[in-house]
């Protein structure tokens, strides 16, 4: 109860690569297991923001693209039609557990000045309504000069701007690995040698998306705030990181 207590606000950040499963079809099975866990999480008095991937994936498949596009109109297109659908399926899902979701779509811009506290006032409105705020950036009219970049750092971003307790980085890894493979379980300070472990050079599949994220645990913890980056496949996952950090993934702790 202590540490429920601890981690009362939590944003999970959640990627694109958990929405699909082979045959680029929509895991919903994994969806509802996630809408489930939020579910309980509110009803033990947590407040959950959802950071999510996905716009442009779910695009993709609609439109029956085999690769992504390269071109920005092209994404951006994707990412409009997919947005709406990315929304249906969290609604249906948390729907089943009598819980509201409310879309944002933020960009750079949001995080300064009025916008700042305008995005921050909205955000904890919703809270106390016990509605999930989903959030994405707004990848149909994003450029390179106003965008974020990636969801791992814009979840970073949300956690500053709603005040978080926790904030949970799920994918389909199961942290960060060592020069064995094994999950390093709690990262202190965020070094050079912690850096290299995501070096893009390295052959693993989930180094790519590596990178990023050590950068979002960065900003975080800068931030005093803890970051677990952990496997969103497995089951459970998010009730037990908000119970005890330290149980799965790694922790990144806090300056």
């Amino acid at each position: 109860m202590q540490s429920q207590k601890k981690y009362k606000r939590i944003v999970v950040k959640i990627g694109s690569s958990l929405f699909s499963s082979k045959g680029r079809k929509l895991d919903t099975a994994l969806v509802h297991d996630i809408a489930k866990q939020i579910s309980a999480l509110v009803k033990r008095g947590n407040e959950v923001v959802v950071v999510s991937s996905g716009a442009i994936a779910l695009g993709m498949s609609i439109l029956k693209l085999i690769n992504r596009p390269k071109h920005l109109k092209d994404l951006q297109a994707a990412a409009a039609i997919g947005q709406h659908e990315l929304m249906h399926v969290y609604k249906l899902a948390l729907k089943k557990f009598n819980l509201n979701c409310a879309q944002l779509l933020l960009t750079w811009d949001d995080f300064l000045g009025l916008r700042y506290h305008n995005a921050k006032n909205t955000l904890n409105t919703l809270l106390k309504l016990k509605c999930v705020p989903v959030i994405n950036e707004n990848d149909s009219v994003s450029t390179e000069e106003i965008k974020v970049g990636d969801n791992d750092r814009l979840s970073a971003m949300v956690a500053n701007l709603v005040d978080a307790d926790l904030l949970i980085i799920l994918s389909d890894v199961d942290g960060l690995l060592d020069r064995d493979q094994k999950v390093i379980r709690r990262v202190d300070k965020i070094t050079g040698e912690i850096k290299a472990l995501a070096s893009p050079t390295r052959k693993s599949a989930c180094v790519g998306g590596m990178v990023t994220k050590i950068e979002a645990a960065r900003i975080a913890v800068e931030d005093r705030i803890p970051c677990v980056i952990a496997n969103g496949g497995k089951k459970g996952i998010i009730i037990k990181v908000a119970k005890d950090p330290l149980s799965e993934g790694t922790i990144f702790l806090p300056k």
